[in-house]
């Protein structure tokens, strides 16, 4: 048996336990949900399918796709049964959706531009979708940053808003002239630290531009974050540990006793010699 066939047996299977779940004589629990109750389900599983590829737990990674795919067999029940679309029409429009999108693999032409690298990828996908919404009507009622999901976390919208500009060529020529914008992004919040007002506009200005130089240098900024913020969890608990093992209590230290703690515990835990305890 192919794995195409075991998956979609596979597949298939859940969709019906699924809609057991939800039947005549199934879960009480599952029957109450609703929309808007799996949405915190949904963003929960997302989150751990991320933690696992993050810590490079594969056996974890198994599992938490499994979860995450069944929130979305779940919403698809509810929408079926509201009598709105089913499971199988999903899958066929992300199926029409990525064949649509990438004729250079699938409906190749000699009239269709070659294709050789990611970038020149990225560029025919957004082509492809402005296409799309104008021949679908929706350029009416929408611009080219529609679409883009309010609900992502601030920085990695930031992210996609950028890509979406830079698309039709608003966008910055160089990495070089993002950190230029940075350092005056900078300059602007120092100068107005004491306007708690104007302090959260420049703020936003400086991660927004942050945002844009992850994307310039490939990095997506989401990722690059949750690992600055894992790397200074584990070298703070360290700290937290090796005080607690001398009977020192953290906040009866100086700044510089502090400071040479945490240079302690990066060496400890392995860091560059040219970090500082804000990095």
């Amino acid at each position: 048996m192919s794995e195409f066939v075991r998956a979609g047996e596979a597949f298939s299977k859940l969709v019906e336990t699924m809609a057991t779940l939800r039947g005549p004589g199934g879960c009480p629990w599952d029957r109450e949900q609703t929309l808007d109750t799996l949405k915190p389900f949904v963003l929960e599983e997302a989150y751990e399918v991320v933690e696992a590829i993050d810590r490079g737990d594969h056996e974890a990674l198994r599992e938490e796709l499994g979860d995450h795919l069944f929130e979305a067999v779940f919403l698809a029940q509810l929408e079926a049964e509201a009598g709105r679309f089913t499971v199988t029409d999903s899958v066929n429009a992300i199926t029409a959706k990525l064949v649509r999108r990438h004729p250079h693999v699938f409906a190749r032409s000699q009239d269709e531009p070659a294709v050789e690298n990611s970038t020149q990828v990225k560029v025919r996908w957004e082509e492809i979708k402005a296409r799309e919404r104008v021949s679908s009507g929706k350029a009416v009622q929408n611009t080219l940053l529609a679409g883009i999901a309010p609900a992502l976390p601030s920085l990695l919208r930031a992210f996609h808003i950028g890509t979406r500009a830079a698309s039709v060529g608003f966008d910055w020529t160089r990495a070089d002239d993002v950190v230029d914008k940075i350092q005056e992004e900078v300059d602007e919040l120092r100068e107005v630290a004491d306007d708690p007002a104007r302090a959260e506009e420049e703020l936003g200005d400086l991660l927004f531009a942050i945002a844009n130089l992850a994307r310039k240098l490939n990095i997506e900024p989401e990722t690059a974050l949750r690992k600055a913020n894992e790397k200074f969890t584990k070298r703070f608990g360290d700290m937290e540990k090796h005080l607690a093992s001398q009977d020192r209590q953290m906040n009866q230290l100086t700044i510089q006793e502090l400071e040479t703690e945490w240079q302690n515990a990066k060496a400890r835990l392995g860091g560059s010699a040219v970090e500082t305890r804000k990095g």
